[in-house]
């Protein structure tokens, strides 16, 4: 299903926990090489819901999502009685119930509208947005639209891992955490940015994940399992074919050349993985937009980061393209904006 009616972005608002952890800390602390991590991964720092020394949690997602989205309120002059509903994606919940989205709500005075949350990897903040974007178009409402993640709760961040396999080591120092938020709603107030397409797509009907992150119960919690797997081969392999297919199946629909594009938001993979995949979309004309480097794969947070630092420089006619890809059942997604 195609949505052809346009949503506006009226504001945004984004939050990082705490300071930035640079390489040579992770390196100190989880017995790896500092040169490693930059060579392979091209991630200078990352942001850390949980203390880095004593691991006490200093944040929520709930806590982030929430500072994202009064940022995003404030932004827009907007109280709790002009939001009309709210739809949340993350792959990593404070709770499976109560769901996060709830908590959000609650924390920023929301009472008495529709709550969504989409469980989710790279494309859950895409999701939510194709959600909140046909809410807006069906209802005429005004929706917040929230999407973070606190990959930090997987990982052991004291733990000597200088023995750890590479499927392993490598979530520890590609992830960090952090939360976006945006108001959209039916009219071109505010930023008064046109969200023109959105695309939302499974496609890995009979392929392998690429990146499982387990759950562990009562009855398994005990389990020697390991909780995030990374078929980071497959990833690199896969995601540059995928983003391409992206970029131009979004520029199909919209009838728009690619020479007409002003900004591209390329997958935040990791530092490296963005440089290979924006030399293979070969878009020469357009600016990169990216922000992973300094971030951290925050997940979820990802495109609201990318799409803050747009907004600084996006001006009246501008266009740009975003691309995500989940590796883990393969999703394709995307959006394009238009500032009027």
């Amino acid at each position: 299903m195609t949505q052809t009616q346009d949503a506006f972005l009226v504001s945004l608002g984004t939050a990082l926990p705490g300071d930035p952890v640079d390489n040579a800390q992770l390196a100190k602390a989880l017995g790896v090489s500092e040169e490693w991590i930059e060579v392979f991964i091209g991630t200078k720092t990352r942001y850390f819901a949980r203390d880095f020394a004593t691991g006490e949690v200093r944040w929520s997602l709930a806590d982030l999502a929430a500072s994202a989205g009064q940022r995003a309120l404030d932004a827009a002059g907007y109280g709790p009685a002009q939001i009309d509903f709210v739809v949340m994606g993350t792959a990593t919940p404070d709770t499976l119930m109560p769901a996060t989205v709830n908590h959000v709500a609650d924390q920023l005075g929301l009472d008495q509208v529709p709550t969504y949350q989409l469980q989710s990897g790279c494309a859950g903040a895409v999701q939510a947005l194709d959600l909140a974007r046909t809410l807006v178009a069906q209802t005429g409402g005004t929706g917040l639209v929230l999407g973070g993640d606190v990959c930090s709760k997987h990982l052991e961040l004291r733990e000597d891992l200088g023995e750890a396999a590479p499927s392993e080591l490598v979530n520890y120092v590609l992830f960090g955490d952090g939360a976006g938020a945006a108001v959209l709603g039916p009219e071109p107030v505010g930023e008064a940015v046109a969200v023109r397409r959105v695309l939302n797509r499974l496609t890995g009907l009979g392929r392998k994940p690429g990146q499982v992150i387990e759950w562990f119960g009562v009855a398994d919690r005990h389990s020697d399992k390991q909780a995030v797997h990374e078929d980071y081969k497959a990833i690199e392999e896969g995601v540059p074919v995928m983003a391409a297919e992206i970029l131009w199946e979004l520029l199909g629909e919209l009838g728009w050349e690619v020479n007409e594009l002003d900004y591209l938001l390329p997958p935040q993979l990791s530092g490296v993985m963005t440089s290979r995949i924006v030399a293979e979309l070969d878009v020469p004309g357009a600016t990169e937009i990216s922000c992973v480097a300094d971030t951290g794969n925050n997940g979820n947070a990802l495109p609201f980061l990318q799409t803050e630092k747009l907004l600084r420089q996006m001006t009246s006619g501008q266009r740009a393209l975003a691309v995500a890809v989940e590796s883990s059942k393969w999703i394709k997604a995307g959006f394009a904006l238009e500032k009027l």
